[in-house]
């Protein structure tokens, strides 16, 4: 995805050139009028009375639309405001360096044309590089002419003395064209996921879904939803929620705006059958914080060691009022930490023997470091105390996290 700047004071430069700046501020102001305008009517439409009990509800329905409306163009406008005003600090090549670096990548078959290096508001430093792949035979012998945006990271690293790797948008090859290739710092840490997941007896699909996506260069989104009941039907549902989720995610909207415009969704439809719970998990692998949204899930474990952190909610799923208030957690992940994510079809199996108070205390037992052995250990667990009935589905997620320096001992 190639990026036009524009550059302002102190080597500071707009990711957007003036001109498409104010256009997005514009569209941006245009939203916040229009969400006062509902707002306005929304009001107006309370103050009236009604003539009777079907035509309140009628008009109870429409301002209640009406306000979730007007709540999905403010957060519109404030995400078209925040790219808007997106910079970023940019540091110019000198000659020399640009030579060098022009010089070890030719040596590996690549022209370099451009070279730039930008620092973001966040503090992570990206490379930018405009090159070709020459399509000349390899040095070495038996060595493929493909070039790889990792093997291009591999070459830079060794030059910038900091370990790179290509953003999440790059391409994965090197073309004969000149194009422009973007490369991150290397996140502080790495990690490996597992699961395990059951389907409830008699039916031939799970309604429990998850996705576990990179949603940003060093940021992996964790997603949970259990589709109301069984079967086909339950696992359309909880699909729709993971797709939803992803795409307004990816198109920049936070976690909470994202779980209110797909309750709102799900509550217009008027279907009580649409209901599905919501678990997101967030790590940054660059600073180990994780946040945690849920919408009517189960319960989330965080172990380290023996020891074991439980995060619950007691708020009702996704499609049941207009409104929602998701619960929001944060912690700061460690080294050798691991994520535990469970539908309710696990906690559902322990309440018919020990009961889930007990989770914890198996889960910090357990000494295993491959995150699918955590996940199949917990799903057998949990079938045990049922007796072996499978009487709901159950879906296991692990992620372990661990500093790029160390070895996950797997």
């Amino acid at each position: 995805m190639k990026k036009q700047a524009e550059i302002i004071d102190d080597n500071r430069i707009e990711i957007i050139p003036e001109y498409g700046r104010q256009k997005l501020l514009t569209y941006a102001e245009s939203f916040r009028d229009l969400a006062d305008l509902f707002e306005e009517d929304s009001r107006q439409e309370e103050m009236s009375e009604a003539i009777d009990r079907q035509e309140y509800l009628c008009q109870r329905k429409l301002q209640e639309n009406q306000e979730l409306l007007a709540e999905h163009l403010k957060e519109m406008a404030h995400i078209m405001a925040k790219i808007a005003r997106e910079t970023c600090r940019c540091r110019p090549m000198g000659e020399r360096r640009f030579k060098q670096m022009s010089k070890l990548l030719r040596e590996s078959g690549i022209q370099l044309k451009n070279f730039f290096e930008m620092e973001h508001e966040d503090g992570h430093r990206e490379i930018s590089l405009t090159m070709r792949n020459l399509g000349e035979k390899r040095i070495r012998a038996g060595e493929s002419e493909h070039i790889s945006t990792e093997d291009v990271a591999d070459f830079i690293s060794v030059a910038m003395n900091t370990r790179l790797c290509p953003s999440k948008n790059s391409p994965m090859y090197l073309t004969r064209d000149y194009n422009t290739y973007y490369f991150m710092e290397e996140p502080s840490y790495h990690l490996l996921t597992g699961f395990a997941k059951a389907v409830k007896e008699g039916e031939k699909v799970s309604g429990d879904n998850y996705s576990f996506y990179e949603a940003d260069t060093g940021k992996l989104v964790v997603v949970l939803s259990d589709g109301m009941g069984s079967g086909e039907k339950a696992c359309r549902d909880s699909n729709r929620v993971i797709e939803m989720v992803e795409r307004l995610l990816e198109a920049g909207f936070s976690k909470e705006a994202a779980a209110q415009m797909i309750n709102g969704a799900l509550a217009a439809a008027g279907q009580e059958e649409n209901m599905s719970t919501l678990d997101i998990c967030s790590m940054d692998l660059y600073t180990g914080e994780c946040e945690f949204l849920k919408v009517g899930a189960a319960c989330t474990y965080i172990k380290r060691g023996q020891l074991v952190d439980r995060l619950s909610a007691q708020n009702l799923p996704l499609g049941v009022f207009q409104q929602i208030e998701p619960e929001v957690m944060s912690r700061t992940l460690q080294s050798g930490d691991y994520v535990i994510m469970l539908s309710d079809g696990i906690l559902d199996a322990l309440s018919r023997g020990l009961g889930e108070e007990v989770m914890p205390e198996i889960i910090g037992r357990m000494d295993y470091t491959n995150p699918n052995e955590i996940a199949n250990q917990i799903l057998t667990y949990a079938i045990r105390q049922s007796k072996g009935q499978i009487r709901d589905d159950m879906t296991v997620l692990v992620t372990g996290i661990w500093d790029q320096s160390e070895d996950c001992l797997l």
